[in-house]
């Protein structure tokens, strides 16, 4: 894994994962009466995102047979990769490539090692079914071992081969970006209220009238304490609101 390029890994995981799909419905060394041609369409349309035509081959060339079958299989898949890897670059399918081979063993590597911590805490029942629980879990351990190297096979195949490649156009790519800055642009924009200006004038004299308005009325009258309170009560001043408090 120090290496950039795994793609030579990754071919030859490939072939192992179509080879056991193969294997699954076309049992080595078996008859054509016997194959399954149904569920191995299905099986490498669901594991590996193609759909090949095996019924149609076999229909045109009744002479295939399971040692010219697996190889055609195995070079439309390649086939359909390398078209992936032009459109989105050799570097680009290097680093894509090796990155989701590690993302996927640290994925099942954690899972192997619950599996095992469970295995080694119950290995010990085994001796009750007169077993030697040593020889048990040597055997156990390395199944799940291989297990283990399986799952990370096909599902970093599986996810090579569903990855959609697509590339833009530089001028539609450099359009969409354009658009995409006017419009984060427009978003941030600051909206201000226009402030009133003299060509205004009704406005300006509504807000002084209210401000007027709204001014406290001071009182600029001057009263003797012994005069009448200017608010009608009858009272002097001095007893009334110009009492000292």
């Amino acid at each position: 894994m120090d290496s950039s390029d795994v793609s030579d890994n990754i071919q030859a995981i490939r072939r192992d994962v179509v080879s056991g799909v193969i294997d699954t419905h076309l049992p080595p060394g078996s008859i054509d009466e016997v194959w399954d041609i149904p569920g191995l369409e299905e099986s490498i349309e669901r594991d590996l995102a193609q759909r090949l035509p095996i019924a149609e081959w076999l229909k045109q060339d009744e002479g295939i047979d399971e040692d010219a079958l697996r190889p055609k299989i195995l070079a439309e898949i390649e086939t359909t990769y390398t078209g992936k890897e032009n459109v989105a670059g050799a570097e680009v399918m290097r680093h894509f490539e090796k990155a989701i081979l590690l993302q996927t063993l640290d994925a099942h590597w954690k899972e192997h090692l619950a599996a095992m911590d469970h295995l080694r805490q119950g290995i010990h029942l085994r001796g009750y079914a007169q077993k030697n629980p040593k020889q048990e879990y040597k055997r156990e351990s390395f199944t799940l071992f291989s297990e283990l190297l399986d799952s990370i096979k096909r599902d970093s195949i599986r996810v090579l081969s569903h990855v959609q490649v697509r590339r833009e156009d530089p001028i539609e790519e450099e359009q969409r970006l354009r658009q995409e800055a006017e419009a984060l642009a427009a978003r941030m924009q600051f909206q201000h209220d226009e402030a009133p200006g003299l060509e205004q004038p009704q406005l300006l004299g509504e807000e002084i009238d209210v401000a007027l308005a709204t001014a406290p009325v001071r009182n600029e009258q001057k009263l003797g304490r012994n005069e009448l309170c200017y608010c009608g009560s009858g009272k002097k001043f001095k007893h009334c609101h110009g009492q000292i408090q």
